[in-house]
């Protein structure tokens, strides 16, 4: 099934609004969470299909909410790619660990992210 609704964890607000801008000009429907608690509670009320996880934010970070969806049986079936400024290779096994489906280094590249989001759907 493709995917349609997206959500995008990041306590900057230029990265959400980048981020939401390029998914909805693609079709996609975004929904936006400051940080990991604020994701943890919308990924509740109303399932996404791809979560967009950023790792350095207040409160839990990103390798935490991802493993906390990763460990739900409620959530552990939605796909999670990180997108951090964390650019080291330690960091993204350690995503890939926590459970995260794929690792992207900010700056988000557009058409990479969309060819990521493509190969899950």
């Amino acid at each position: 099934m493709a995917i349609q609704k997206i959500l995008v964890v990041d306590d900057s607000p230029t990265e959400r609004y980048f981020l939401t801008d390029v998914l909805v000009k693609h079709g996609f429907s975004v929904s936006t969470a400051e940080n990991g608690e604020e994701a943890l509670l919308k990924i509740k009320a109303d399932k996404p299909q791809l979560i967009l996880m950023d790792v350095v934010m207040p409160g839990q970070n990103g390798f935490q909410i991802t493993r906390a969806i990763a460990k739900d049986p409620e959530t552990q079936d939605i796909p999670v790619i990180i997108c951090t400024s964390k650019n080291q290779e330690t960091d993204r096994i350690w995503g890939l660990r926590q459970g995260a489906r794929d690792y992207l280094v900010k700056p988000i590249d557009p058409q990479e992210l969309l060819t990521k989001i493509a190969a899950l759907g």
